[in-house]
């Protein structure tokens, strides 16, 4: 049975919430975690599809949100002014909170494409994704976030894996490269299940490096339920995005990306893990379909209104 969604917020009005749940703080600022510093939602540039940063800033203000996960190869490779790009967002009362890196020539048409070119598994693209990484490391510092997050790519299940010891090796100096300009790295979910991704993890063993966790990608991916990953990769979690999705019934193919509250993503038990768990994480919503992005990242924000609103 589908629900109706709760009112659209009006644009331009800022959502924060008294429950202590997400909060993206500038690294380098002494801060205290107060009452006094409500924890914010935001949104992923990319799903905004801007093709300039005053682009984006008029539509971060129609969806009224204050955070921004910043898409930041468009400013390592100059086709935006980085300046620009802040104040832009400062006018419409964002900021930038935490930031993304793509890699090159990933293929996204079909789940056997970007297993074989995404992330850090393509020989011939290695080296230009390590020079891009340090760009966007140095990007990041100078926008004074301290996250950004990347798909690692499909890292195998077995440890016995040939392929296995060169991804592990990209790995620690991807974090290399964001450590030194002091900035976590987050791997997104989806391309691998919780115990794998686990493994790993504690193969690099690096605190410096995490999860952007994104609940839609399991079932996108078919690696698992949400809300079960969620809880056992919780004490890595760094980012969470907002993203639904329903499962393929043809398997090797896609699932589908659908609007927040209309797909398989148990919410309830999604905003339990975090509230159980005491998770003070970034929330960026995403929408990577459909031909109505800003109507549907509206619809997110309502939904987490709503549960926010339900547990405070």
């Amino acid at each position: 049975m589908g629900r109706s969604a709760p009112p659209t917020p009006g644009a331009g009005s800022v959502t924060r919430y008294d429950l202590s749940l997400a909060f993206a703080l500038n690294p380098h600022e002494e801060q205290t975690l107060t009452d006094s510093s409500p924890p914010k939602l935001g949104v992923c540039s990319w799903s905004l599809q801007p093709n300039s940063p005053e682009e984006l800033a008029e539509k971060v203000g129609e969806i009224g949100v204050s955070a921004v996960q910043l898409h930041l190869d468009p400013l390592r490779t100059g086709d935006w002014n980085t300046q620009v790009t802040v104040e832009a967002l400062a006018g419409v009362g964002a900021e930038v909170v935490s930031g993304m890196m793509g890699m090159e020539a990933e293929d996204y048409s079909s789940l056997e494409s970007i297993c074989e070119t995404g992330g850090v598994r393509p020989d011939e693209h290695w080296e230009e994704n390590l020079r891009a990484a340090h760009g966007n490391a140095a990007v990041a510092h100078e926008l004074g976030v301290d996250l950004v997050s990347l798909h690692a790519g499909f890292l195998p299940h077995d440890p016995a894996d040939p392929e296995r010891p060169k991804l592990i090796s990209r790995l620690h100096e991807l974090d290399e490269a964001f450590k030194g300009e002091g900035i976590r790295l987050a791997f997104e979910t989806g391309q691998e299940d919780a115990e794998t991704l686990l493994a790993v993890l504690e193969e690099l063993g690096s605190d410096n490096i995490g999860v952007n966790f994104d609940p839609a990608n399991m079932i996108l991916y078919a690696m698992g339920d949400p809300v079960e990953s969620f809880e056992r990769l919780a004490e890595h979690v760094m980012q969470v995005h907002i993203k639904d999705a329903t499962k393929t019934e043809t398997p090797g193919t896609w699932g589908a990306e659908v609007p927040v509250g209309t797909g398989e993503v148990d919410w309830d038990g999604f905003f339990g893990v975090m509230s159980a768990k005491g998770l003070e994480v970034g929330m960026m919503i995403e929408r990577e379909a459909g031909d109505d992005r800003v109507g549907d990242i509206r619809i997110a924000r309502s939904l987490v209104d709503e549960k926010m609103g339900a547990q405070a």
